[in-house]
């Protein structure tokens, strides 16, 4: 019988924590869903958000670390995959137990990040232009002028703290790294696949139909995977092939 395992869930950007609740009733029971909702919005709408990735990060993990569960990981899809990607090497950093494996969905690896695209597309058309583009969004949101400004803030500031990350040629990561990808999304296998140069242990890359959002367009077969990847990665634990052994 499989050991409770948290999984720790980190929005993309312009979203909120919110994204992830239904997978509540998608995952098996002995998976704890722990989605991390970022300062300034949903439930912390009334905090300052972080405009750095470093603060970001930073301040994400001095909230995690004090109280980690015994067997965890991080998963994130887009800019929560590189959110999640910072909390580990700083948790690594402070000498804590790592997560038992680390699940990057739609996110080009580090070494691949192109920071200027995002410093490029801070005006309102630009950033309308890539929402529409995405296809993530609810056409609801671009009919209504309220919510619409509001995503635009919270996007444009999201943009900042991904315009902001540089990358560090770190030691590999002493977990497994399960990656996620579109068939048709614009992050291709190459920027995929050198996930695998950020870990010394395993690395995986499954594929699902649909663009940028494919969690969403391909949800059945995707959620099917990434129950998978969780039994790899209790199995990790297990064997004592983690960090944490």
């Amino acid at each position: 019988m499989l050991k409770p395992l948290t999984l720790f869930c980190l929005p993309y950007a312009g979203a909120n924590a919110a994204m992830y609740l239904r997978w509540r009733k998608l995952l098996p029971a002995w998976v704890k869903l722990q989605p991390i909702e970022l300062p300034g919005r949903g439930s912390r709408l009334n905090e300052s958000p972080k405009e750095s990735y470093a603060t970001l990060t930073k301040s994400l993990c001095d909230e995690l670390a004090p109280a980690l569960p015994e067997r965890y990981v991080l998963f994130g899809h887009s800019m929560g995959a590189l959110l999640a990607y910072g909390i580990t090497q700083g948790l690594c950093a402070r000498k804590l137990p790592p997560p038992a494996a680390l699940f990057v969905s739609g996110c080009a690896a580090p070494s691949c990040q192109d920071s200027e695209r995002y410093t490029r597309m801070q005006s309102e058309a630009a950033l309308i232009a890539d929402l529409s583009k995405q296809g993530g969004t609810p056409t609801e949101v671009f009919n209504n002028r309220e919510l619409l400004a509001m995503t635009l803030d919270l996007l444009r500031i999201d943009y900042r703290v991904c315009g902001s990350f540089q990358y560090l040629s770190l030691p590999p990561l002493p977990i497994p790294i399960y990656g996620f990808g579109g068939r048709t999304d614009e992050i291709g296998a190459t920027k995929l696949n050198a996930w695998q140069l950020e870990s010394s242990r395993t690395f995986t890359l499954d594929w699902f139909d649909g663009g940028h959002f494919f969690l969403r367009q391909s949800e059945e077969w995707f959620m099917f995977t990434l129950k998978k990847r969780l039994v790899e990665s209790q199995m990790e634990i297990s064997h004592g092939v983690s960090a944490t052994a």
